[in-house]
C-alpha cells in the first residue's frame, strides 16, 4: 500500500499545512502518511504509546504497530516523522 497524500501529490511533511493537533486528537479510521507523504496505514486505535494499525488496509492483511514517538503532526489525517521505508521495516505486528 503506497497511496498518495490526498491533498497533494507526494505531499511530504514539510509541504503538510493545517490546523494542527497532537497525538490526543488521534482517532480511529484517520489515515497515517509517512514523511515522504506516502500512505502507510489507517488508524485502528491507540494503545499506550503506540497506534494500532487496521489489518484491512494492511499490504499483508495485519496488524502493525507503531509508536507515538514518530507523530510529527496531527490534521484530519497523521503524519509520521519517518519515510515509509523506515515505517515498514520497523512496524511491530499486533
Amino acid at each position: 500500500m503506497h497511496d498518495e497524500h490526498p491533498n497533494k501529490s507526494g505531499a511530504s511533511l514539510d509541504e503538510s499545512t493545517g490546523p494542527t493537533g497532537s497525538p490526543a486528537d488521534i482517532r480511529e479510521h484517520m489515515e497515517v502518511y509517512a514523511s515522504c507523504g506516502t500512505k502507510v496505514g489507517v488508524v485502528d486505535h491507540v494503545e499506550g504509546d503506540s497506534i494500532k494499525l487496521t489489518k484491512r488496509d494492511s499490504a499483508d492483511g495485519q496488524h502493525h504497530r507503531i509508536p507515538l514517538s514518530w507523530v510529527a503532526k496531527v490534521h484530519d489525517h497523521i503524519h509520521l516523522n519517518v519515510d515509509h521505508k523506515e515505517v515498514e521495516s520497523q512496524w511491530q505486528p499486533a
